[in-house]
């Protein structure tokens, strides 16, 4: 069976690295000290230290995996192949919802790279899945687990 692939820009994928990097060479070693110290204090049936520690190995373990699989079977997008209007991974894309005065901004990324809090949508979640192949001027309606709205692609540009 073929693997997922996850697109992204060459951005996020060096984002990706560098967490990986930071996890297999600082993280991991902290916590394998953690367990070393916690196994001194004997009893290891009754030790939360040394539970806790092996819990937060786990954790790494499990992010260093994912970010292993993210970067494995990365595919790099470039938005300069496609149209300067039109909405793709990598590009910056500003909206208004029909009927309403406001904009919003969302730049728009690969499942890796999405962080809603700095405005990063995946291409994946309904706000990407609506917007993508559409150019500036289409109308767009973004189903969610409430109901769908409509928006106008106000403008669409190339993410610095």
């Amino acid at each position: 069976m073929a693997e997922k692939t996850y697109p992204m820009t060459i951005e996020e994928k060096e984002k990706l690295e560098r967490e990986l990097e930071e996890l297999k060479l600082v993280r991991r070693p902290e916590v394998v000290e953690r367990i070393k110290i916690a196994r001194s204090y004997g009893d290891l049936s009754e030790n939360s230290e040394y539970e806790a520690a092996k819990d937060e190995q786990a954790f790494v373990e499990g992010q260093i995996s994912s970010l292993e699989t993210k970067i494995r079977y990365a595919e790099i997008v470039d938005s300069d192949a496609v149209a300067k209007d039109e909405v793709a991974i990598g590009k910056t894309v500003t909206i208004q919802e029909v009927g309403e005065s406001d904009t919003e901004v969302y730049i728009i990324v690969g499942s890796a790279g999405a962080d809603a809090f700095a405005g990063k949508v995946s291409n994946e979640s309904p706000i990407g899945q609506a917007l993508i192949g559409k150019k500036t001027g289409d109308l767009a309606t973004i189903e969610t687990p409430v109901g769908s709205y409509e928006v106008k692609i106000l403008k669409v540009e190339k993410t610095a």
